[in-house]
């Protein structure tokens, strides 16, 4: 078996998962190196590895390069995916600079893993929240087609990285330091002062932003939901609209999704067609908590439902690590189906 050199591009929430993932899934790995923004040595699950500072190395001889998720003018993806793909490395990238570029694949394997092959160097893995809805519809769009759907998203800490569950633990340990002999009715769950990560205390709290307000006061990880989803899907005739919250749970994102078919269905084939979509694990009689998809592949849905007002329209209840199929696995099933053909 043919195998490859592989670099990892970030050592944050994202990276580790990636690191885990390429050992957990056997990737043929020939040469692993590690990039941040600085070198030093991390741990991953009692193995150790080299990070080098990305900055003074050079790239020569990566056949693939996972990049982690930074975004933004002076982030990785933008400082440094072309001086990979220069020297002749394919770019797997998680951050959200490259997703709606025309000439750039968009890719959720379970849905379109053929696009992978028009790649020009350089292949998007979508943002957790829209990997986790389109991955519980996928079965249902092949088969009935989707008129509107309507996702409410309830997402951990873990989606804006590392420091932010650090500080929704931190918070969390101030209140209950400050409150431990006190009776219930006199505890105070607010904290004061500045709020750098999210811009408002998260622990024992709920907040309905996820990114920046844009156009019509949707949020942009609203808005990434509704353009990624089309472009995926290659299909802007959905009605798609979104409220996300960030919620003060660690890892795994819930969503609660609204959807209308395009041709009649009623309960049972819509549950016929969940049974057997590919990812996802459906629940009957059961529905997963955050804590029970944390550390798992598949997309957990349940609690299927249809509306009663409206015809061909149901309710799903989905929860997935948002870190492993929201963003690490993604990257690394999209990176093993590619080799799958050299």
């Amino acid at each position: 078996m043919r195998k490859f050199n592989v670099a990892v591009i970030g050592v944050g929430a994202v990276g580790v998962e990636i690191l885990r993932i390429l050992k957990e899934r056997n990737f043929p790995i020939n040469d692993l190196r590690v990039f941040a923004r600085s070198s030093r040595v991390i741990e991953v699950d009692g193995e150790s590895f080299q990070v080098e500072a990305i900055e003074k190395e050079n790239f020569s001889h990566i056949d693939i390069a996972l990049f982690a998720g930074t975004e933004g003018e002076k982030g990785a993806s933008r400082l440094y995916a072309h001086k990979f793909i220069n020297e002749g490395a394919v770019v797997i990238d998680n951050g959200s600079d490259f997703r709606l570029k025309e000439d750039v694949p968009l890719i959720v394997p379970e849905i379109n893993k053929e696009k992978i092959f028009a790649h020009r160097g350089l292949i998007a893995n979508p943002n957790c929240t829209t990997i986790q809805m389109i991955v519980s519809l996928a079965g249902i769009y092949k088969e009935l087609g989707l008129k509107k759907i309507i996702l409410t998203s309830f997402q951990a800490t873990s989606g804006a990285g590392k420091k932010a569950a650090l500080s929704l633990w931190e918070e969390s340990k101030k209140i209950v330091e400050k409150n431990k002999d006190k009776e219930f009715s006199e505890i105070d769950k607010k904290l004061k002062g500045e709020f750098p990560v999210f811009g408002a205390q998260i622990a024992f709290n709920v907040i309905p932003q996820i990114g920046s307000f844009k156009e019509e006061n949707y949020t942009t990880e609203e808005w990434k939901v509704v353009k990624e989803t089309h472009k995926i899907l290659e299909d802007t005739s959905i009605r798609i609209t979104a409220t996300c919250v960030r919620v003060p749970t660690f890892t795994s994102h819930c969503e609660a999704i609204y959807f209308e078919t395009v041709k009649d269905a009623d309960l049972g084939e819509v549950k016929e067609i969940l049974r057997k979509s590919e990812g996802i694990r459906f629940l009957e009689n059961s529905y997963p908590f955050p804590l029970d998809a944390e550390g798992t592949d598949l997309v957990y849905v349940s609690r299927l439902r249809r509306d009663m007002f409206t015809k061909n329209s149901f309710w799903v209840w989905s929860v997935a690590d948002n870190l492993r199929k929201g963003a690490a696995l993604n990257a690394v099933q999209i990176a093993e189906e590619f080799i799958s053909s050299l």
